[in-house]
């Protein structure tokens, strides 16, 4: 399969691609026979949408009116006096439905639309990308169908109540470890089964070709914004911006307008659970290995006979053994460096920022808060950090404030 960027990969900054939907030995495409026409089908459909000026206009009209483009890029005034560093967020909280997922979703709704597709499908943890996937496809007027592992339904409920308000379908997957990896793989089986008519709203920028790269494109967004915004309030470039990764959407969205500033460090922040142990965190790049999940060759945690190891996050949305295929790429050429945050410490982060700032952020937000604050030693005083608050934590208060 021919990758949509590989004409043309430094035009938003993306590493370069020396084959189809690969990033260096990270990505492909591993799928049953049954999806590969589907898969080729989207590629085409997504490399002819986005070169067409009438879908660009349509998208960035959308992303305006309805998602609540640009999203602020806010100084945290006290954080920054307790850290002795000047601490910018991108707002992403801000945007309707209250994450980035939002962005993705209204573009892949109007590939959907474009595509003829009469419903479209999704797979969620934290219940954002859920939400956002339910709120555009009500928006097109297409049927929504969610599917979310039991475990996650338990502790995202006001999440399953805002995907069913919008008119989606929540389909209960209590297999397996009941969270992101089997309600992902239960979607991938009913796409498989009616690609016909069905679309699937990929949640992250990971799965086969042409999804990572389709929606680390649909997320750029982000970075673009947070690089004129910084440079029209500094008059220079951050020292370090600083993500959480689950699967990695919103890091990857952030990060790409910024890999040719080298001076840039990018840090994405895992997952460390309550240890590392197997089983106790989801730190794919502490405790895994290369390996493939749900059509892509990335870090996996997993065993030596290539078993997939349970995970554990205090945030449903960082509870996923294994990462985009880009950032296991860009953590081989050291452009990015991956670390990880404990369950305690993004608890303590989220209060913190509360505290200091009138700001709820998500779990998996908390995630970077929690190693700006453990690591502010390593920075220079006053050295410009930018965090990307990649949702709101709305959905996580009986976690929170139990």
């Amino acid at each position: 399969m021919k990758n949509p960027s590989s004409g043309s990969p430094e035009a938003n900054g993306s590493l370069s691609v020396n084959r189809p939907g690969w990033f260096g030995p990270f990505g492909g495409c591993f799928v049953p026979e049954t999806l590969i026409e589907p898969l080729r089908e989207l590629e085409a459909a997504y490399a002819s949408a986005r070169r067409d000026p009438k879908f660009k206009a349509e998208l960035k009209h959308e992303l305006a009116t309805f998602v609540g483009r640009p999203t602020p890029l806010t100084f945290a005034g006290r954080l920054s006096a307790e850290l002795g560093l000047r601490v910018w967020l991108k707002r992403e909280d801000l945007t309707h439905t209250g994450a980035h997922k939002i962005n993705n979703t209204v573009g892949q709704v109007l590939l959907a639309r474009r595509m003829g597709k009469k419903r479209v499908i999704a797979e969620t943890g934290a219940g954002q990308h859920g939400v956002a996937a339910a709120a555009a496809a009500a928006r097109a007027g297409l049927p929504c169908v969610v599917y979310m592992g039991t475990d996650d339904m338990a502790r995202q409920a006001p999440n399953v109540a805002r995907m069913r308000m919008m008119g989606a379908t929540v389909v209960a997957v209590d297999s397996g470890s009941r969270t992101l990896k089997d309600a992902t793989s239960e979607a991938l089986r009913a796409w498989s089964s009616d690609s016909r008519e069905t679309f699937y709203v990929l949640g992250s920028a990971l799965g086969p070709h042409p999804y990572p790269t389709m929606v680390r494109d649909f997320q750029t967004v982000i970075g673009v914004e947070a690089r004129a915004q910084v440079l029209k309030e500094e008059k220079r470039l951050p020292r370090e911006i600083i993500a959480c990764v689950g699967g990695g959407s919103n890091a990857i969205g952030i990060f790409t307008a910024f890999l040719k500033d080298k001076a840039v460090a990018l840090t994405g922040v895992e997952a460390g659970g309550t240890g590392m142990a197997p089983g106790r965190h989801a730190a794919r790049f502490a405790g895994g290995f290369p390996g493939v999940l749900h059509g892509t060759r990335t870090y996996l945690l997993q065993d030596k006979n290539g078993q997939v190891l349970p995970t554990h996050s205090i945030s449903a949305g960082l509870d996923y053994p294994a990462v985009g295929p880009e950032h296991a790429e860009l953590r081989r050429i050291g452009r990015a460096r991956y670390v990880h945050a404990s369950d305690k410490d993004a608890l303590a982060a989220a209060h913190e920022l509360c505290r200091l700032e009138g700001i709820l952020p998500a779990l998996e937000s908390s995630h970077a808060i929690a190693y700006l604050i453990k690591a502010k030693r390593r920075f220079k005083k006053n050295g410009v950090i930018m965090v990307n608050l990649s949702g709101r934590g709305d959905k996580d208060l009986g976690t929170l404030c139990p």
